[in-house]
C-alpha cells in the first residue's frame, strides 16, 4: 500500500466525521416525528394475512428507474447485481491489545461502523470495519439515511440490509458486490427496521401490505436467496434483535417504553420489568441481545428525559437482565459507556470514551474486563453497527 492510496483513503474516512450539519438534523428530525405520527395512529389498524404461506419478493439488480408501488402479483425473479467497489483498507494507526488472563480463548471480531445521526458527510456515506491489531477497511456505500437509520450486518459479517429511499429492502456483500434489490413490497425504514436472523440467510422486516386508507403491515422473513417472504407473527414494535440461538427475538414496543420479549410466533410475548409503563426508566432504542435473550444492551431514558422517537438510535447506557430487570455492574474502568454489542460466545464488547479515541472493551458474561483495545482515532466520529464473530 503506497503513500497515496494511504492520503486518499484517510481522506474518505474524514468525510464521514464532520462537524454537525444542523439542515440535515433538522429534516431528519422531522421525518421522525412523522414517522412516530404515522405509527401512533395506524398500530391499531394491522392486520395479519392468512396463515404462514411463502410470497416471493422480486429481486432487481440496482439501477436508476422509479420506484414501482407494491405488485399485486409476487414475482420470483432473480437478477445478481454487477459489482460495486473493492474493499480497501487505510492508513489509520494499527490497535495495540492489552490483554488480562480472564477467557483463554476470548477475542474481539470485526467490529462495524457507519455515520453518526447529525454529522455531514458524503452521501453515500461508506462504512468501515476494523479487527483489533490490524487497520480499519474501507467498505460498501451506503445511502446516508439508510446508514444511520436502517443499515444491519450480517451475523457472519457477510452481508449487508438496508431500506433505501424508495422503502425496498436491498441486501449485498459488504465489499459491494452482489447487490439484490427485493422489489415486490415496501418495507418499514424506520420503526421495525431491517433485522438478520441468526443463520445469516434471512432478514427480517416489516411490509407494508397497504397504504390507503391507513397503513396495513405485517411482519415477516425474507429470504435474501430467494426473495421468499413468510409472515412470523403478530408482532408490533420498532427495532427488533434475534438472539444468537434463534429462540428470542426483542424489540421496545414503540408507544409506552416497554421492552418486549417473544418467539417468533409473537404467542409468549413478555415485558422486561421496571422498563415502560409506569416505570421511571423507558426505553425505545435497542442494540444488542445476548445469545441466550437473557441480556440486552440499550438506550434507558429517565422520567425528565424526552423519549425521542421511533427512528433508530445505536447509543448504550445500560445493560440489563430480561428476566428482572437489573442493570449488569460492567467493570469499565469509570469511563462512560457509549455503545455494546453481544459476540455469539456471550462475551460483551463495550465502547468506551478515552480522550481523542475510543476503546473497546471486552467483558465476560459477569460484567468483568477480559480485554480492551483502543480504537483507531479516525474512527471516534462513527457509531459502531454491529460486530461480527
Amino acid at each position: 500500500m503506497n503513500d497515496d492510496r494511504l492520503r486518499l483513503d484517510l481522506a474518505d474516512l474524514a468525510d464521514e466525521v464532520s462537524p454537525v450539519d444542523l439542515r440535515d438534523r433538522a429534516l431528519r428530525t422531522s421525518r421522525r416525528l412523522g414517522v412516530q405520527r404515522a405509527v401512533a395512529t395506524s398500530a391499531a389498524a394491522v392486520v395479519m394475512l392468512g396463515a404462514a404461506t411463502g410470497t416471493a419478493f422480486a429481486l432487481m439488480p440496482r439501477d436508476g428507474g422509479p420506484a414501482p408501488m407494491p405488485a399485486t402479483t409476487p414475482s420470483t425473479t432473480l437478477a445478481p447485481s454487477p459489482s460495486a467497489v473493492t474493499p480497501t483498507t487505510t492508513a489509520s494507526p494499527e490497535a495495540t491489545v492489552t490483554s488480562e488472563p480472564a477467557g483463554p480463548a476470548a477475542t474481539i471480531g470485526r467490529v462495524f461502523y457507519g455515520p453518526k445521526p447529525g454529522g455531514q458527510g458524503a452521501d453515500p456515506a461508506r462504512l468501515w470495519s476494523f479487527r483489533p491489531g490490524s487497520v480499519p477497511v474501507r467498505l460498501i456505500p451506503v445511502p446516508r439515511i439508510a446508514a444511520i437509520g436502517n443499515a444491519v450486518v450480517s451475523p457472519d459479517g457477510e452481508r449487508v440490509a438496508w431500506v433505501d429511499e424508495s422503502s425496498y429492502l436491498r441486501v449485498a456483500n459488504v465489499d459491494g458486490t452482489g447487490e439484490r434489490t427485493y422489489r415486490t413490497s415496501l418495507v418499514d425504514p424506520d420503526c421495525w427496521t431491517p433485522s438478520w436472523a441468526p443463520d445469516s440467510q434471512r432478514v427480517t422486516v416489516s411490509r407494508v401490505v397497504s397504504a390507503e386508507p391507513s397503513m396495513v403491515t405485517e411482519v415477516g422473513v425474507v429470504e435474501v436467496s430467494t426473495g421468499k417472504f413468510t409472515r412470523i407473527g403478530d408482532l408490533r414494535g420498532c427495532h427488533p434483535l434475534w438472539s444468537a440461538d434463534g429462540k428470542v427475538l426483542a424489540f421496545p414496543d414503540g408507544s409506552t417504553g416497554r421492552v418486549m420479549l417473544t418467539d417468533e410466533s409473537g404467542r409468549k410475548q413478555r415485558s422486561i420489568p421496571n422498563v415502560g409503563g409506569n416505570a421511571d426508566d423507558s426505553c425505545l432504542d435497542v442494540a444488542s441481545l445476548s445469545p441466550d435473550g437473557s441480556r440486552i444492551a440499550l438506550r434507558l431514558r429517565g422520567p425528565d428525559e424526552d423519549s425521542g422517537d421511533v427512528a433508530r438510535e445505536l447509543d448504550v447506557n445500560a445493560v440489563l437482565d430480561t428476566r428482572t430487570g437489573r442493570k449488569l455492574d460492567l467493570e469499565l474502568g469509570g469511563r462512560k459507556l457509549l455503545q455494546a454489542y453481544f459476540q455469539a460466545d456471550g462475551t460483551l464488547v463495550a465502547r468506551v470514551g478515552a480522550g481523542d479515541h475510543n476503546v473497546l472493551v471486552l467483558l465476560n458474561g459477569d460484567g468483568r474486563k477480559i480485554s480492551e483495545t483502543p480504537e483507531p482515532t479516525s474512527l471516534k466520529g462513527q457509531q459502531i453497527l454491529g460486530v461480527a464473530d
